[in-house]
């Protein structure tokens, strides 16, 4: 339910700026470190490092793989826009069953635009990290494509 709810929001364009969507904001101080983490992380995946990718993931994403490497090449397998976008906008961050949502435009070397949509998850001492990731086509993509026809992968 929660993924066809973000494909709705990312579709129909309500994960943008909507005055209607306002109690689902988050608020400029954490809206600036989700977005410094994210940009922390893809700076990491640029500069192949990938120990400082793996830090801005989540514990339980850190769990899921044994080791930064093992992390990376799953990102640079299933995820290149992730790894290497050649454009990258940041739409404003939203609640979305409660939990923080970020998502990214982005688009690859040749051109396709997809919509990055991160999950968040704030620690306990008031960082915040990246929780997950599932990618959708972008709003070109999934009209050319036809909407729905696109896959959903979360890390």
């Amino acid at each position: 339910m929660r993924i066809l709810l973000i494909m709705w929001l990312v579709l129909t364009g309500l994960a943008g700026v909507d005055a209607r969507a306002a109690d689902l904001a988050i608020g400029e101080p954490d809206a600036s470190a989700i977005r410094a983490v994210i940009e922390a992380q893809l700076a990491a995946f640029e500069q192949d490092d990938a120990s400082a990718a793996f830090a801005f993931a989540s514990p339980g994403i850190r769990r899921s793989f044994a080791t930064p490497e093992g992390f990376v090449g799953m990102v640079r397998q299933l995820y290149p826009v992730v790894y290497r976008p050649l454009t990258v906008r940041f739409l404003p961050p939203r609640l979305v069953d409660d939990q923080p949502i970020q998502v990214v435009e982005m688009s690859d070397r040749d051109g396709v635009v997809w919509m990055a949509i991160y999950w968040l998850q704030q620690q306990t001492d008031g960082t915040w990290l990246i929780d997950g990731c599932a990618l959708v086509p972008g709003r070109d993509a999934a009209t050319d494509a036809g909407v729905g026809s696109g896959s959903i992968a979360r890390i």
